[in-house]
């Protein structure tokens, strides 16, 4: 499957068959956040510390392209690993992810890998999980929106529920973690990243078995 491009008034890029599909990338993994300074150590922005991680493991440094997004590639015995950093606010992250999508050729949505925080997960934890529901996160329903799918792929870090319950969810997803969790989050980014390759190598079921295994 690729996209075509959509009629004018139809805001959102679809999902449609076609037989010349060209070749692209093996992994698109996109890390979300938001973009500029003042996010950058807040909980919200762990899905773009792990693309970041896996560009500077790799000799690499995400640049600004055309796709509303930082990007890099990283050749991984054979395969193209394509790395991105949407420069949209989290809500609008469809809006990049769609065009990295037809950029890089990613002809099936399980090469689509979404890197996020996820508030359902205790603090630290990492999956990994093939499609799905969306946990009330801005991020995925915009790429949702935009692709008319939620089955592509997606690497969960959790950051734990906000003290006072989901009232202040969006206080805790913006707010800086203290000390002791910004270390634990660190550990996680870097475990993180290692499913990335991981999905990479093996495939989005063998990283399930292997990392959802693990106690955290």
């Amino acid at each position: 499957m690729v996209l075509r491009r959509p009629r004018r008034a139809d805001p959102a890029l679809v999902w449609t068959r076609k037989s010349e599909a060209t070749s692209g990338a093996d992994l698109l993994a996109v890390g979300l956040g938001n973009p500029g300074p003042s996010y950058a150590k807040s909980r919200h922005n762990v899905g773009a510390d792990v693309v970041a991680l896996l560009a500077e493991r790799y000799g690499e440094r995400l640049r600004p392209g055309k796709e509303l997004a930082l990007v890099a590639e990283v050749k991984l015995d054979g395969k193209r690993l394509v790395l991105a950093f949407p420069q949209t606010f989290m809500n609008e992250s469809g809006r990049s992810v769609a065009r990295l999508v037809k950029r890089f050729n990613v002809s099936e949505l399980d090469k689509l890998l979404i890197v996020h925080d996820e508030m359902d997960l205790a603090l630290g934890a990492v999956r990994v999980k093939a499609g799905g529901g969306l946990a009330g996160h801005n991020g995925l329903r915009s790429i949702k929106a935009w692709l008319r799918s939620d089955e592509f792929s997606r690497v969960r870090i959790g950051i734990g529920k906000p003290p006072g319950g989901k009232e202040h969810g969006v206080d805790h997803v913006l707010s800086a973690p203290s000390r002791l969790e910004r270390r634990q989050l660190e550990v996680s980014v870097e475990v993180a990243a290692d499913a990335v390759v991981m999905v990479l190598e093996r495939g989005v079921p063998a990283a399930q078995n292997e990392l959802n295994a693990r106690q955290v």
